[in-house]
């Protein structure tokens, strides 16, 4: 049958935009291989109509779905079941054995840092002065803490300073929160681990710094309370004066046990050297940290000694003048060395600096491997039903109308996790990872993270109890202290939900680092190094020059902050120029051309993946084969190949 006229007319003069399947133009004619279809609207219109169509964005923060891409447990036979019990008790001991080894290198970790800047500890803990003002005890905590650390250690010279008289247990407070500070520094290193996944980065970063914006939010609201009014002081002194508790034993050794063979077969350390040297005694300056002998007799004996003159005899009847010296009989004490210690530096002739040089290099490799292997050992075994049934146990919560208590549990399950682990760097950094890769919600990891503070300050209490009667009491204080300082955190941040301002700003900051994974360094170095060492150089120089040159930097802060709320809630309160932040340099609102300055000076291998254009990156291309004749006049125009691209942020 021959083709209507006008169907002829309208194929025979092909067009640029037809489709090529529509018409043969080999012979003039038109040959419809497919009956035309005539939409009333483009696809990109009907795509926009849809709600259901369109590119919906990924919250970042939804945890992932591990798939389990094995074969299920159900249609294994027998072989398969033994094989793949093997397989999944050989990666669980493996991954327990990374765990051990991981715990180790956080104790070795410390001891390195103790034999490199242990001493320096000592010396920065001597300048009494300078510990008077509170916002410099403050950052002498967090410094000496970052030097050892370990806030036991750090906490542990603070009481021994109250003990001997050479510092006011109303001064220790605010050092005290600086040792708070400074031990949340290792997850947030821990967390560095995992930068090279976006995604992982993102969630291991907000889930370490949580710990830090709760430390930093505590610390600006209750340090000026103490100040004011010694709140915590008083407190912590009417629970002390009100139990009347006598000395009791020492802290349980739970985690020890396990790791003290191998640690103590590598290093071991004399901390009573740094105590001495920050107590003012002049023979610690030159001891040696590493720890020589291990097993010591303490002999008592009567023995004839020189004095300066009679005034100083014990008695006059044992006082004797042999021409200018003057004797005395006298109880001396005598420590004898029976046994050596067994580890591998013991009879090395390195200096204190290069043992705790090497072990810091060996320590930090170490660390760094075990994570990454721990990370992808997890990420091959949570998954599946197994992922399902943890996901559920971890950040599933009560049923209405118990929800809330959820949180409190979690609370009580970190302080008693870090209990018998006696550390909260060591239990914040084990479940860093496992925020990175979503087994854990930074939802909760936060009330995780609030019992670690509580359960590391219950074993100082412990430690307290067993002090000689005559310190127990500025011992226990000092405990109570730091103890009263987490539990009036977590009633400022966590009771209320809107009042949870780590998790908005640990979020806030873990999207920052996930996007320019270079400023998560920057933020480590400023705030536990660079901003504390100028607070403590400040303060060296008194308090006009902490005044003129902090003064100004806090009130500008201020303004920024302000500023920044008013532009996201009340923007008609300010004016036209201040409703945003154009007005200033490109440099000094966004890290962009920072970004750009690091990347050049990266190098090719480890570029990062920011050579394609942001808008690029953050966007979907959605291309769409379309009919132009069929659309409206105010549709986009596609291009010579017939393709409309629809961009959807």
């Amino acid at each position: 049958m021959a083709p209507r006229p006008e169907m002829k007319d309208q194929l025979t003069e092909p067009r640029e935009t037809d489709s090529p399947n529509s018409y043969s133009p080999t012979d003039g004619t038109a040959v419809v291989k497919d009956p035309p279809i005539l939409p009333a609207l483009s696809t990109v219109t009907l795509i926009q109509s849809d709600p259901s169509l369109q590119l919906q964005p990924e919250d970042p923060w939804d945890i992932p779905e591990l798939q389990d891409t094995g074969v299920p447990w159900s249609e294994l036979d027998c072989t398969g079941l033994q094989l793949r019990l093997l397989i999944s008790g050989g990666k669980l001991l493996l991954l327990v054995g990374l765990l051990y080894l991981f715990v180790c290198s956080l104790d070795i970790l410390s001891s390195a840092f103790q034999l490199v800047g242990g001493k320096a500890a000592g010396d920065i803990f001597q300048e009494n002065a300078v510990l008077s003002n509170p916002l410099a005890g403050l950052v002498i905590g967090v410094l000496v803490t970052l030097l050892v650390q370990s806030s036991s250690t750090s906490s542990s010279i603070v009481v021994s300073m109250v003990s001997s008289g050479l510092l006011q247990v109303q001064s220790a407070v605010p050092v005290i929160m600086g040792t708070n500070i400074g031990t949340s520094v290792t997850n947030t290193i821990v967390a560095m681990t995992q930068a090279g996944d976006r995604s992982q980065f993102r969630r291991a970063f907000a889930g370490a710094t949580v710990h830090d914006f709760f430390n930093w939010l505590s610390v600006l609201v209750l340090l000026p309370i103490e100040v004011a009014s010694g709140f915590l002081y008083r407190l912590s002194k009417l629970m002390v004066d009100s139990l009347h508790i006598e000395s009791g034993e020492d802290a349980p050794e739970l985690l020890n046990v396990i790791t003290d063979p191998l640690t103590e077969s590598i290093i071991q350390l004399d901390e009573s050297v740094i105590s001495g040297i920050a107590t003012g005694d002049p023979t610690a300056r030159n001891k040696s940290l590493i720890k020589i002998w291990c097993k010591t007799q303490t002999n008592t004996t009567l023995m004839n000694v020189t004095v300066p003159g009679i005034e100083n005899c014990t008695s006059s009847a044992l006082c004797w003048v042999s021409g200018n010296i003057t004797w005395t009989l006298k109880n001396v004490s005598l420590t004898v060395n029976i046994e050596k210690c067994q580890h591998l530096f013991v009879n090395s002739s390195l200096s204190d600096l290069a043992v705790g040089l090497i072990l810091l290099i060996l320590s930090l490799l170490t660390l760094c491997t075990c994570l990454i292997l721990v990370v992808k050992l997890l990420n091959s075994m949570l998954q599946g039903q197994v992922a399902v049934v943890i996901k559920k146990i971890i950040n599933t919560d009560f049923p209405f109308p118990l929800g809330w208590l959820t949180g409190y549990l979690a609370i009580l399950v970190g302080a008693g996790m870090t209990f018998v682990v006696q550390s909260s760097s060591v239990f914040t950094s084990a479940i860093t990872p496992l925020v990175g890769i979503g087994v854990i919600s930074i939802e909760r990891a936060y009330p995780l993270s609030l019992g670690s503070n509580i359960g590391t300050t219950t074993t100082a209490v412990l430690a307290a109890m067993a002090s000689p009667g005559d310190t127990l009491a500025n011992s226990l204080q000092i405990a109570l202290v730091h103890l009263l300082f987490n539990v009036m955190g977590i009633l400022l941040w966590f009771p209320v939900p809107p009042m949870r301002l780590p998790i908005r700003m640990a979020k806030a900051l873990g999207d920052r680092t996930a996007q320019h994974r270079w400023f998560a360094a920057v933020y480590i170095l400023l705030c536990f190094f660079l901003l504390p060492l100028l607070v403590f150089g400040l303060s060296l120089a008194g308090w006009p020059a902490l005044a003129g040159v902090g003064g100004p930097i806090v009130a500008l802060l201020l303004l920024v902050v302000v500023v920044n709320l008013l532009q996201s809630h009340r923007p008609q309160l300010l004016p036209t120029v201040l409703r945003s932040w154009d007005f200033l340099p490109v440099w000094l609102r966004s890290l962009e051309p920072w970004d750009r300055v690091v990347s050049a000076c990266w190098c090719s291998c480890c570029r990062r993946d920011d050579a394609v254009p942001q808008e690029k990156q953050e966007s979907h291309v959605l291309e769409i084969y379309d009919n132009p004749a069929l659309s409206p006049e105010s549709q986009t125009t596609p291009d010579k190949q017939g393709v409309v691209k629809a961009t959807y942020l």
